[in-house]
């Protein structure tokens, strides 16, 4: 494999989607600088490892000489983008943007390369936008049509579901390609939602005369549940300036499936050697790696000791592993381990009421249900019980 085609893995590598990749390639292939647009509405700086998502993509077309011109929306923001919508957005006031744009400059620094001004430029639309004019948001305008806006998934749902949409939410989209134009983009990249908006770009800069810009989408990163997009309002993610242990430990709760596309979306780590990894084991380097990204290596290591201090017995950190092969009851498996390595001679009845009263957690959450059980699948969990807090890892599990 050649370097170029390693560079290639390197851009590809977790993306859902490449547009107007035989132009990139070749632009590539022609050793030029790319000039990598990325835009952010200042709505919200408490980013979460969801975000950084797109910004580690960012980091690698900077490892690879490119410069990411990275775009406050502060114009377009007093607008709010219509992405996955059912309902316009709140127009946001000048100190509103402001705040956040300043929340975004202290916190963008932690995943990219903010110092060297040939890696990236920071910008604001507002200084285009505004003088742009009435004039010149008409002239916009007649580069799309209604019907072509319509087509719009989000924008079709309101309409045909009877709820309003805005002549502004129309404009969005416009404004947001027409930065493309002026900032003559090679590529740009967003989240899956975005496509629509990155698309907008492409074809006003083909209306412009300018070579069109690539299109890279990420897909968007499921939370701890495993299920939803990561987000604070569903109480599923993790943030970058939380502290190093809630990180860590977060990290940990996640399931082994889902620590595999973080370790493809979140980091540059080969797959294959972190596959061949004890779950657990990859499970806190991918915890190590998460914290020093945003924390430094000192609290990575402590985060870790932290987290291994709460899962200790008085024989030291825990090295117990069963495995299950077949569905039981917690309660049982409580019995199967006590009798296994314990020797506390637990009846029936006392695990009950440990249960009962909260002193039996898995994977750090207390259960109070004597009924809850695991069944048989290819992850694994911490179990702890007891005033003594004995703790062992259950191996081939999944969580009911």
């Amino acid at each position: 494999m050649t370097a170029k085609d390693n560079n290639w893995e390197l851009i590809s590598r977790g993306s859902e989607e490449i547009i107007g990749e035989k132009e990139l390639r070749k632009k590539l292939s022609e050793g030029k600088q790319l000039r990598v647009k990325f835009g952010a509405d200042p709505t919200a700086p408490d980013l979460h490892l969801g975000h950084t998502v797109v910004m580690q993509k960012l980091r690698t077309f900077q490892y690879l000489g490119h410069k990411v011109i990275f775009l406050i929306g502060d114009f377009t923001a007093m607008i709010g983008d219509p992405s996955g919508r059912t309902s316009e957005r709140p127009m946001l006031s000048p100190d509103e943007i402001e705040a956040s744009v300043k929340g975004y400059k202290d916190q963008i620094g932690k995943v990219l390369d903010i110092q060297d001004p040939q890696k990236i430029e920071i910008v604001r639309n507002s200084d285009w936008l505004k003088p742009l004019g009435a004039e010149g948001i008409i002239r916009l305008a007649t580069h799309y049509t209604v019907a072509r806006m319509l087509e719009r998934n989000d924008f079709e749902k309101r309409y045909k579901s009877g709820n309003p949409i805005t002549i502004t939410e129309f404009l969005y989209p416009l404004l947001q390609g027409y930065d493309s134009v002026e900032l003559k983009a090679d590529i740009e990249l967003g989240g899956t939602d975005q496509k629509f908006n990155l698309l907008m770009g492409r074809e006003l800069q083909k209306d412009y005369g300018q070579e069109p810009q690539a299109i890279l989408t990420m897909p968007l990163l499921e939370g701890t549940d495993g299920v939803k997009k990561m987000s604070k309002s569903y109480g599923n993610h993790i943030g970058i300036d939380e502290d190093p242990e809630e990180i860590f430990g977060k990290i940990m709760s996640v399931s082994d499936e889902m620590m595999f596309r973080y370790y493809e979306l979140l980091t540059t780590e080969d797959l294959d050697m972190v596959k061949q990894m004890h779950p657990m084991e990859a499970k806190k380097k991918l915890g190590k790696i998460i914290v020093d990204k945003y924390h430094g290596p000192e609290k990575a290591d402590h985060a870790e000791t932290i987290f291994i201090g709460k899962f200790s017995t008085n024989k030291g950190p825990v090295r117990e592993v069963l495995e299950l092969d077949e569905d039981m009851k917690l309660r049982k498996i409580i019995e199967w381990a006590d009798g296994q390595y314990y020797n506390e001679n637990l009846s029936g009845n006392a695990i009950k009421t440990l249960i009962k009263s909260g002193s039996v957690k898995v994977d750090g959450e207390k259960i109070t249900d004597i009924s809850y059980g695991l069944k048989l699948g290819r992850n694994e969990v911490i179990i702890e019980y007891g005033k003594k807090k004995h703790s062992f890892i259950l191996k081939n599990v999944e969580k009911t």
